[in-house]
């Protein structure tokens, strides 16, 4: 009985307002992470596939289809936001009539946003993929695996949007092992359709939407069978709670737009990164797919942060928020620190996981040299952030956003850009790039930190706890 006991708290829904601090963190973040990093390998996967197999060129297509395809699933990261945001607090007031309701919306949501992207990303592909100004030769193999992406969107909506309601629930164990699960199958499809079938990038696309439909089911699936906790109503989901919905989606929608901003950034500067040549772009998407991975514990410590503060503001526990949110800041801090070290250590060598032409090894090693530090910067305000937006304060997170975004780090781009010109980069040296991004780290982590000493995000607060009772 005890075994069983173990069990099921193991693998059931965690409730983040009692116990030790630390161990509740621990408990819900290792995995989180491990599921963050199995995420991450659908898209370095494929990346290796195509560089391995196939060669640069291809290898530069998927690079340049992933920040347009990151731009339009916005939609999916505000509900699945705003979802797990009322999903905690509900969880942790222990109200379950709400709860319900609170579910049956954001698969209402889910659907609809879902089709709705299906429809839009596929026909709009072409169009998007020229925004960038890709070589022609790139610009045809972005274009299909952007497409074929589309067609399956709605089990990629399934997975973030439900695995976001599993996590305010406390839940991040199922998530992981479903992940683990079509990560391994994305493993197994990539080489079946690249290596064995010579499908190129459409192979690699269409790996990664079978593998990524099966785990959205799989979420669906443990959703339903959490009866302890919830209901699953799907006549919730076809007439949806009005005033809930509404709470939702304004919750969601900054976080949204944050997604947004990164994305249309990363679009511009795309554009510049094109313009230096096929070997820097493939560099960059080598640097991206290592950066995904250091950037994981960042958003796994962002992620307990907004369930942890949900959870106690709902249980009326702002102490243990204000300790919770430094245990993780130390965590948080110490995992990117030591991540940073292995990155400046090896980074020549993860490069060359993705390539073996010499000058891109050498641009994606220095990239990573000059965005290393900034891994620790991005830790902090990814915890900080993660505080407010538990605490239904979802404006403040947006708003440095697009300071940071639009003021910095675009405009950044293109004057250092301009300013590096020479005959062997007339159209300006890759530090620029590099460069910028790191600028707009540092500088997000001091707004952040600025904002949450400030104390206004606690205006979302109920009114016991922002008058300290």
């Amino acid at each position: 009985m005890n075994v069983m006991a173990k069990i099921k708290t193991l693998f059931g829904a965690q409730d983040m307002t009692k116990g030790n601090i630390l161990n509740c963190i621990l408990k819900f973040a290792i995995p989180l992470l491990i599921g963050n990093i199995a995420q991450q390998m659908y898209n370095t996967v494929d990346s290796i596939v195509v560089g391995k197999y196939v060669g640069d060129t291809a290898l530069a297509a998927v690079g340049t289809a992933g920040p347009i395809m990151n731009l339009l699933l916005v939609l999916f990261m505000g509900v699945s936001t705003g979802a797990s945001i009322l999903a905690a607090q509900y969880y942790g007031a222990k109200d379950r009539p709400t709860l319900d309701k609170v579910i049956g919306s954001a698969l209402f949501l889910l659907f609809l946003s879902g089709l709705i992207m299906m429809v839009v990303g596929y026909f709009a592909s072409p169009a998007l993929i020229q925004m960038v100004s890709p070589p022609e030769a790139v610009a045809v193999g972005a274009t299909a695996y952007l497409q074929i992406f589309f067609i399956g969107i709605v089990g990629c909506s399934m997975y973030n949007i439900i695995s976001g309601i599993l996590r305010g629930l406390g839940d991040s164990v199922y998530p992981l092992i479903f992940l683990i699960i079509a990560c391994l199958l994305n493993i197994v499809l990539d080489l079946l359709f690249v290596a064995t079938f010579g499908m190129g990038v459409a192979g690699v696309a269409w790996a990664t939407i079978i593998a990524q439909g099966i785990s959205g089911i799989l979420c669906l699936i443990r959703l339903c069978r959490m009866t302890d906790v919830v209901t699953v109503s799907f006549r919730a989901a076809v007439k949806p709670n009005g005033a809930l919905t509404k709470k939702l989606c304004l919750l969601g929608l900054p976080a949204g737009i944050t997604q947004a901003i990164f994305s249309m950034s990363a679009i511009i500067v795309q554009s510049l990164t094109n313009s230096l040549g096929e070997a820097m772009i493939a560099a960059n998407t080598a640097i991206m797919r290592v950066d995904g991975f250091a950037m994981m514990p960042n958003f796994t410590f962002g992620t307990a942060a907004t369930t942890f503060a949900g959870q106690n503001i709902g249980a009326r526990k702002l102490d243990r928020l204000r300790k919770g949110t430094k245990d993780l800041l130390m965590l948080a801090v110490g995992t990117s620190t030591v991540l940073v070290l292995c990155i400046l250590l090896f980074g020549y060598q993860l490069i060359g996981l993705f390539t073996s032409t010499p000058l891109t090894m050498q641009l994606g090693q220095t990239g990573l040299r000059w965005l290393a530090f900034g891994y620790i910067c991005f830790s902090v305000t990814q915890v900080l952030q993660g505080n407010m937006r538990g605490a239904g304060e979802t404006m403040i997170p947006m708003w440095i956003s697009i300071i940071n975004t639009v003021v910095l780090r675009m405009p950044l781009a293109y004057l250092l850009a301009f300013l590096t010109r020479c005959p062997e980069w007339p159209n300006g040296r890759p530090e620029a790039i590099f460069g910028s991004l790191l600028l707009s780290w540092i500088m997000g982590m001091i707004m952040s930190v600025i904002a949450y000493r400030s104390g206004k995000w606690k205006r979302r607060l109920p009114a016991e706890l922002r008058e300290g009772r």
